[in-house]
């Protein structure tokens, strides 16, 4: 499928009755899963027994360690291998740089400290590129505005690693060099560096971590005046949302996204998640991967990306928390609607200095002997650190020049960071996992 048929065939989409939408997601269910057998090992065993009139609920659920451990036999492509990609990733400059010449690398740690690597394929990005031009804004007005001045968009996120958002963003540049329509501002330089770029380039569109833009918010030095600012990666709580209307005074929305499943729900103007149903299948699901009613909270969520063929993702679990409703929307739309338990990282404070959880994150995702890690405040400047690792001496030393190397770049002094015996844990009481929190 060539860029202007996903554009088509997701433009097409975008007022389609339920009954048409059921019959398509069915049919693009069927081709992949198709495709998956034959070309997959891991599938072709998984869905041996399978036959051609199989029902979504037929399919084995698929974890992501359970990916992860057997990936070469996952992908599609028998010249792709975790070697060769773990080779394709020690060099930088092959962020936004397709591994083989086909395919787009991204890595992702997760909600569960598990970590992943996600391959994009033409089909799927092609697809990702049309979901945001017809469904990333809310309101009309606002995309027009945005054209109006010049499509700008600045995104404050991690600028370095194969992280789906700078990695979409690079390879963007690299295919339109000349045009300077989009930056990437690295959410952990230093405040004034990123206000003086933001200043500068005057987006039309701001994007970023809500915990990080509502720290930014608080800079009177930030002077610009995007048309809409749209956040992601986190939940975008009311507070939030308003702080950031306030300071920038214009519409500000979020999204629903994973590596794993690309732009899963976009905002509407009534403020709800409507599920981009023609290219992912969301089933909300209780502990036994069976599924629950509408209006009711699940305990995880099995995704189907209909987009993706070279790394196919078939009722594949995510550990996010959601409501789906089908209660016809205000907005016209006729897709379903879906509201989120969103990340609940803790903003840690030392003296009067907030940090962001999402920068934490991001230092600590980069030191490559670390598979998994939490870092906990225990007290006004101390810190623990929980790691996973076969050099934990190593990674754990490395860890903590990373991080008070930047906490100095804060003006923050004295920290005491202890490597801790446990191992990361989820909360006993609530089951969740948390990244960065403060006890």
């Amino acid at each position: 499928m060539s860029l202007i048929s996903a554009m088509l065939k997701t433009y097409q989409g975008n007022d389609c009755s339920r009954e048409k939408t059921v019959r398509m997601q069915q049919a693009r269910l069927k081709k992949l899963v198709r495709y998956a057998k034959k070309n997959s090992p891991f599938y072709g065993l998984l869905y041996s027994g399978l036959g051609e009139d199989f029902r979504l609920e037929d399919l084995p659920p698929v974890t992501k360690p359970e990916m992860m451990a057997d990936f070469d036999r996952v992908v599609t492509d028998r010249r792709v291998t975790m070697r060769e990609i773990d080779g394709f990733c020690t060099d930088l400059d092959h962020v936004g740089r397709m591994l083989c010449g086909s395919y787009l690398v991204f890595k992702t740690s997760g909600s569960t400290g598990n970590p992943a690597v996600v391959l994009y394929d033409k089909n799927c990005i092609d697809v990702s590129s049309a979901i945001a031009a017809f469904r990333t804004f809310a309101r009309r007005e606002d995309y027009d505005d945005f054209m109006r001045h010049g499509k700008k968009t600045a995104g404050v996120f991690a600028d370095y690693g194969f992280y789906l958002a700078c990695g979409m963003s690079r390879y963007l540049q690299l295919k339109m060099p000349g045009k300077q329509t989009k930056i990437t501002v690295d959410v952990n330089a230093p405040e004034e560096q990123i206000i003086r770029k933001l200043n500068d380039f005057a987006p039309a569109m701001l994007s970023g971590y809500p915990s990080n833009l509502a720290l930014l918010a608080e800079f009177d030095e930030l002077k610009i005046h995007p048309d809409v600012v749209i956040t992601g990666g986190e939940l975008l709580t009311d507070d939030v949302r308003k702080k950031l209307s306030d300071k920038f005074g214009c519409y500000v929305q979020t999204h629903y996204s994973c590596t794993e499943a690309g732009e899963i729900a976009c905002e509407c103007s009534c403020g709800h998640l409507h599920i981009n149903e023609d290219w992912v299948i969301v089933e909300p699901v209780d502990k036994d991967n069976r599924p629950v009613g509408y209006g009711e909270l699940s305990d995880k969520v099995l995704i189907t990306n209909l987009a993706n063929y070279i790394q196919p993702f078939i009722r594949y679990e995510l550990t996010d928390r959601i409501i789906v409703h089908d209660e016809k929307c205000k907005c016209g739309k006729n897709s379903l609607w879906l509201e989120i338990e969103g990340r609940t990282d803790d903003t840690l404070i030392f003296d009067d200095v907030k940090i962001a959880p999402m920068s934490l994150y991001k230092i600590l995702e980069e030191v490559k002997c670390i598979r998994r890690f939490q870092l906990i405040q225990k007290g006004p400047k101390k810190l623990e650190l929980r790691i996973v690792s076969d050099r934990k001496e190593e990674g754990f030393s490395e860890a903590k020049r990373q991080l008070l190397s930047f906490f100095a770049s804060k003006g923050v002094n004295g920290i005491e960071i202890v490597l801790s015996d446990q191992l990361p844990q989820a909360n006993a009481v609530s089951g969740k996992f948390k990244h960065i929190f403060k006890e």
